[in-house]
């Protein structure tokens, strides 16, 4: 079987069974929702944990609630799920017949999260690739979303089951590439670009996290992790840094007590304009 993708960096003479392949995304694509209707999807992806990927997506999340967008989150990362304590939800998703629905922040953000249907939350999740990729499909086939102009997807590190089945699963519009100062991350967000781009998936622009602490006496910026080379990275592969954002301790004590909604700071704003 000849090849039928546009992969130039592919080196196997057939397509079959590749996720690459033309049309393999309508081959696992899972329908929506009959009583949702939404506009965009976007992936928030970091390839690697530990760089504030969910942080990024819920301050985004509320950039877009306070321009007046209908807002949801999809918690995709099933084995770290924090977007619930992000924003202070405890609640138990309702239902509608055979559907789920998403529980409300305080602002109306919608979200689901496994974190929300556990009755232990501090339990481990010890489930194996299929179990979570079934997951994240039903949560895209099972909630009742409604009318959202954005549903984001904070997913999971890596580029294993769960981003594939989103990637596969989901119509996505776009991701948005979340990473840190150090090389180290900067080599395996490289994955994560290189795993849009076989998936044919547009990556919209890269946020740098941690990216200096700004001195409270002078605001002279500190670069805590060393030199950054993200703009370099980000222009070798001709994205746009859209947001560098500081190590801020309000950042992370507005969501360790659950009140990101009520985070002051407006940075996540300049994301907008690349969705």
């Amino acid at each position: 079987m000849a090849r039928d993708c546009n992969n130039t960096g592919c080196t196997q003479e057939s397509c079959e069974g590749c996720p690459s392949r033309q049309g393999a995304a309508d081959d696992f694509a899972a329908p929506m929702n009959e009583k949702s209707n939404i506009k965009k999807v976007i992936g928030i992806v970091s390839g690697k944990g530990g760089v504030g990927k969910s942080s990024v997506t819920g301050l985004l999340a509320v950039a877009l609630s306070r321009q007046g967008y209908k807002v949801g989150i999809l918690d995709a990362d099933v084995t770290g799920p924090s977007i619930p304590h992000l924003f202070g939800v405890k609640e138990v998703p309702g239902a509608l017949g055979e559907d789920m629905l998403p529980v409300e922040t305080v602002t109306g953000i919608k979200l689901i999260s496994v974190n929300l249907l556990l009755e232990d939350t501090s339990a481990p999740v010890i489930w194996r690739g299929p179990v979570l990729a079934s997951v994240i499909k039903q949560f895209w086939t099972n909630v009742v979303w409604g009318e959202l102009d954005y549903l984001l997807v904070d997913m999971p590190p890596g580029t294993g089951d769960v981003p594939l089945t989103v990637f596969q699963s989901l119509p996505l519009d776009g991701i948005i590439l979340v990473t840190s100062p150090q090389r180290l991350v900067g080599m395996v967000v490289e994955k994560a670009w290189h795993m849009a781009e076989m998936m044919q998936i547009p990556v919209l622009a890269v946020v740098e996290n941690y990216s200096y602490l700004s001195c409270p006496e002078c605001g002279k910026e500190i670069p805590v992790f060393g030199k950054s080379a993200t703009a370099e990275w980000a222009a070798a592969h001709h994205l746009p840094l859209a947001l560098r954002l500081p190590l801020d301790p309000a950042i992370g004590a507005y969501g360790d007590e659950g009140r990101l909604e009520a985070y002051p700071g407006r940075e996540a704003e300049a994301l907008i304009r690349y969705l």
